[in-house]
C-alpha cells in the first residue's frame, strides 16, 4: 500500500483500528429523507463524534463546511430512485477528476449481487477501483439489497462482501445479520456495518452494533438510527462508546439515557 492510500485509510480508520462513518447520502435515491431535509443543520451537532461523512457531491458542496471538515467518503454511484423500476440499475455518477477536486478520502459505490443488474454494478465497482487505485483513493463497496430486505442473511451478505473484496474494494459496508462472524471471516478486507431501516428501540441498535464488533467488524456506517432519533447527539455518543471505548450494549444504553436528559 503506497503512502497516499495509507494516509487516506488512516484518516478513516482510527488508531484503535475502528471507525464510525456517518452516512447522509440517502437523498440520492430517496429525496428529502425525514430529518435530513436540511443536512447541514442535521449533522452540525453530530460531527464531533463521527470519524468520516458518507455524502454525495451535491450535498457536500451545499451543506458541509470545507473548513475543518471531517474526512469525506464520496458517494459516486446513483441514477435510480425509490419511484423508479429498479434501484439496482445504478451507474457511476462522479468522475475521478471530481473525486480529486473534492479532496475525498475515499469513495463509495453500491453493488447489487443477485439482481438483474448484478453484472453492471460489479463492473461499475471494478472500473472505479481501476481509476481510484491510480490515485491512491480507497473504494468502499456497499452490499445493497434494493427493496428486498429478506436478502440480509449471512450466506447472501458473505457472498456479496467477498465478491466486493475480490474486485478490489478496500472496505466493505454490509448489514449485520445472524452469524455475522461468517460474513467477516470470508471477507479479506475490513467490514463496517450498515444501519438499514430505523430500529424499534435504541437498545436494539446498540445490541447489533456490539455483536458485530465482537464478531469482527471494524465499525459502523450508520445514519438513520442516529439522526432520526429524537436525541441524536446522545445516540451518536452512545454508539461511539461501543466503537471506540469498548462499551457493552448495556453500558452504551445507560450512557444514552444519562445524556438524553
Amino acid at each position: 500500500m503506497d503512502w497516499g492510500m495509507q494516509n487516506r485509510m488512516s484518516q478513516l480508520i482510527q488508531a484503535d483500528g475502528h471507525c464510525f462513518f456517518l452516512p447522509i447520502d440517502h437523498g440520492y435515491f430517496q429525496g428529502p429523507t425525514s430529518c435530513l431535509e436540511k443536512p447541514g443543520e442535521t449533522i452540525a451537532p453530530l460531527l464531533p463524534y463521527c470519524d468520516a461523512i458518507f455524502v454525495t457531491r451535491g450535498v457536500l458542496r451545499a451543506a458541509v463546511d470545507p473548513a475543518g471538515s471531517k474526512p469525506i467518503i464520496l458517494r459516486v454511484s446513483g441514477g435510480t430512485s425509490v419511484v423508479g423500476k429498479d434501484l439496482a440499475n445504478e451507474s457511476i455518477t462522479t468522475s475521478i477528476e471530481e473525486i480529486i477536486r473534492l479532496n475525498a478520502a475515499a469513495v463509495g459505490i453500491s453493488i447489487f449481487v443477485g439482481s438483474d443488474y448484478e453484472r453492471e454494478s460489479l463492473t461499475n465497482l471494478s472500473g472505479l477501483v481501476n481509476e481510484c487505485e491510480n490515485f491512491g483513493i480507497p473504494v468502499m463497496a456497499v452490499t445493497a439489497v434494493g427493496k428486498e430486505l429478506e436478502k440480509r442473511d449471512a450466506r447472501y451478505l458473505g457472498l456479496s462482501s467477498r465478491i466486493a473484496a475480490e474486485l478490489g474494494a478496500r472496505v466493505v459496508k454490509t448489514y449485520w445479520c445472524k452469524d455475522f462472524d461468517k460474513v467477516v471471516c470470508g471477507c479479506p478486507v475490513p467490514v463496517v456495518m450498515a444501519g438499514g431501516p430505523k430500529c424499534e428501540t435504541e437498545l436494539e441498535v446498540m445490541e447489533f452494533v456490539y455483536d458485530g464488533m465482537q464478531n469482527g467488524a471494524i465499525g459502523i456506517n450508520l445514519g438513520r438510527n442516529v439522526w432520526q432519533n429524537p436525541h441524536p447527539v446522545a445516540m451518536i455518543r452512545a454508539l461511539r462508546s461501543i466503537i471506540h471505548e469498548n462499551y457493552t450494549a448495556k453500558e452504551a444504553w445507560d450512557l444514552f439515557n444519562s445524556l438524553k436528559k
